[in-house]
């Protein structure tokens, strides 16, 4: 957990770096490939020969979470107007760490109850959702350039 905490923390400083250099369309890109990466990681690990992916994984968390979760954050207040900021914060919130966890959670608990024990085809399934939702956004977002303040 530390590695995944101290990755946080690393990822959080470029942040900034990275989305002034490369907009959010390519920072929030960067960080669906990193879930993806780090769910087949976490799908061909294993506590013996192949630990390092498995701490390869956990080091990705602070790209998956700061250029996918924080980015979002960030692009929807610098959209906002002064007057909505707050509400669009509260909605934002709500997709992710609500109605987002409550449906990602009843699929995960679904996939493991047809795959008990299937730890590798578990662990593919988000790694396969985060490439399609990667492919849909890809195509889908209209990169605009967004004034922000840090």
């Amino acid at each position: 957990m530390t590695i995944g905490q101290m990755s946080e923390v690393g990822f959080m400083l470029l942040l900034t770096l990275f989305f002034k250099k490369y907009g959010f369309k390519m920072t929030i890109l960067v960080g669906m490939l990193a879930w993806a990466i780090r769910y087949i990681l976490f799908a061909f690990g294993d506590a013996g020969s192949f630990s390092f992916m498995l701490i390869l994984g956990i080091a990705l968390h602070g790209i998956c979470y700061d250029f996918f979760f924080v980015s979002g954050q960030i692009y929807t207040n610098a959209k906002a107007g002064s007057h909505i900021k707050s509400a669009a914060q509260g909605l934002i919130t709500l997709a992710t760490y609500g109605v987002g966890m409550l449906i990602g959670f009843w699929v995960a608990g679904k996939i493991v109850e047809t795959n008990t024990n299937d730890w590798q085809t578990i662990w593919l399934y988000p790694a396969g959702f985060a490439v399609v939702i990667l492919i849909i956004f890809l195509a889908a977002f209209k990169d605009e350039k967004i004034e922000y303040q840090e």
